[in-house]
C-alpha cells in the first residue's frame, strides 16, 4: 500500500510503498476512503508525543470500508462502512467497564502508538469495541471529521461542558475543533462567542451561528475582559480549542462565577499560567475532554443524519495523498481554515462510498 512516512521528527514526510497490514487477532483492516488533516498529526510529526516511534505514519481520524477481519472478531463484516474514535480502547479495563473508553487504561491510538491512516489501509485494534458503522448515505468525507475533532468537540460541549440552552459559551480557537464546538453549542441552544485571530475563521464561525466573533487582544487578560463584556459578566462555559498558554488562561479568566472551563486543545510542553485565584474565588470548574467512546456515537450520528449538525460545512478542502506531506508541514505556519480531508484514492474518489 501507499503511506505517508516520516523518518525524522520535523523532516518532510514522503509517500512510499510499504507492506499491507494484516488484521491482528480481534482487529480489522480498513481501506481508508478519507482521513482528516488534524493539528494533532502535526504534533506527532514534530515529536511532541513520546508514544510515537520512527519511522511513522500519521493519521487518526478516518472513515472507510472494512476489508479484512482478524481471528475471534464477531459482529464486524467485510464491506461495512465504518469510522472509529481516535482512542482505540481495550474494552476490559476498569475505565472501559465504566463506559469511559475515551480514557482507557490500555488505549492505543492510530497515528501515535502505531501507524495511522495517512495510507491506503489502516488497522483498527479490538474492532468490536472501536468500530462504528456509518449511517447509509453519510459521505466518507463527512465521517472522517467525526473520529477526532467533531466527536471530541461534541463530548466537550455536551458531556463535559454540560451546556444548556441560553448559556453563553466562549470558544477560543476556531480551527476544525473549535468550529465543531461552535456548531454543537449553537445546536444546543447556546449563545456562542468565537475567538480567533483569523478573519476567515471568524467568518465561518459566524456563518454557522456564533452570536459574537472576536479577534483576541494582545494579552490573555484583555481577551478575557472582552469576553466578559460581551457576555454580560462572563461565559458560563469556555473551551480552549487551540491549546496554548494564552488561550487556556484567557478561557479560564473569561468565565463568570461557577463557570466551567474545558481544555480540549492539546497543550505542548511548557508552563501554563492558570489564574487559580480566580478559580478559587469564583468556584470555577476546570475540566479536560479527550475524545468520545464508540458507544456514544449513535446520538451524534443521529443528529448528523437529521441535519441538526452539519460537519460537512466545515470541510473546506480535499487533497490527495501526495499533497499530504506538504499540507502537514504547512501547519507549522498555522492551521488552515475549517477542515482539510485527505482522500487516498484521489480527490473526487471515495467521498461517498
Amino acid at each position: 500500500m501507499r503511506a505517508v512516512v516520516f523518518e525524522e521528527f520535523g523532516r518532510l514526510a514522503e509517500v512510499r510503498e510499504v507492506a499491507d497490514p494484516e488484521p491482528p487477532p480481534g482487529g480489522a483492516v480498513v481501506r481508508v476512503a478519507a482521513t482528516g488533516l488534524c493539528r494533532s498529526d502535526w504534533h506527532a510529526w514534530q515529536g511532541h508525543d513520546d508514544s510515537v516511534t520512527l519511522p511513522h505514519v500519521p493519521g487518526h481520524e478516518f472513515a472507510g470500508e472494512v476489508v479484512a477481519v482478524g481471528a475471534g472478531v464477531r459482529g464486524v463484516r467485510a464491506g461495512a462502512r465504518v469510522t472509529a474514535p481516535f482512542v482505540h480502547a481495550c474494552g476490559r479495563c476498569a475505565a472501559c467497564a465504566r463506559g469511559d473508553q475515551q480514557v482507557c487504561e490500555r488505549q492505543e491510538q492510530p497515528g501515535f502508538t502505531y501507524w495511522g491512516s495517512y495510507a491506503d489501509l489502516v488497522v483498527v485494534r479490538r474492532a468490536e469495541v472501536n468500530l462504528v458503522e456509518l449511517p447509509e448515505g453519510l459521505p466518507y468525507t463527512t465521517a472522517a471529521a467525526l473520529g477526532c475533532r467533531f466527536a471530541t468537540a461534541y463530548r466537550a460541549v455536551v458531556a463535559q461542558g454540560r451546556v444548556r440552552p441560553g448559556e453563553w459559551v466562549a470558544v477560543h480557537g476556531c480551527g476544525g475543533l473549535g468550529l465543531s464546538a461552535v456548531m454543537v453549542a449553537v445546536a444546543g441552544g447556546a449563545r456562542v462567542v468565537a475567538v480567533d485571530p483569523s478573519p476567515e475563521a471568524l467568518w465561518l464561525a459566524g456563518s454557522i451561528g456564533a452570536a459574537v466573533c472576536l479577534a483576541p487582544e494582545p494579552t490573555a487578560d484583555a481577551t478575557a475582559a472582552a469576553v466578559r463584556e460581551v457576555t454580560g459578566g462572563g461565559a458560563h462555559v469556555s473551551l480552549d480549542a487551540l491549546g496554548s498558554a494564552m488561550t487556556c488562561a484567557a478561557s479560564v479568566a473569561g468565565l463568570r462565577a461557577r463557570g466551567r472551563h474545558v481544555q480540549v486543545g492539546l497543550l505542548a510542553a511548557g508552563a501554563v499560567e492558570v489564574p487559580m485565584g480566580r478559580v478559587l474565588a469564583l468556584e470555577l470548574e476546570l475540566l479536560g475532554s479527550h475524545g468520545m467512546a464508540a458507544h456514544a456515537y449513535p446520538e451524534m450520528l443521529r443528529q448528523v443524519s437529521a441535519g441538526v449538525l452539519r460537519p460537512d460545512l466545515l470541510v473546506r478542502s480535499e487533497i490527495g495523498l501526495p499533497e499530504a506531506p506538504g499540507a502537514l508541514a504547512a501547519m507549522s505556519d498555522g492551521s488552515p481554515t475549517g477542515m482539510t480531508v485527505i482522500l487516498p484514492g484521489g480527490t473526487g474518489e471515495g467521498a461517498t462510498g
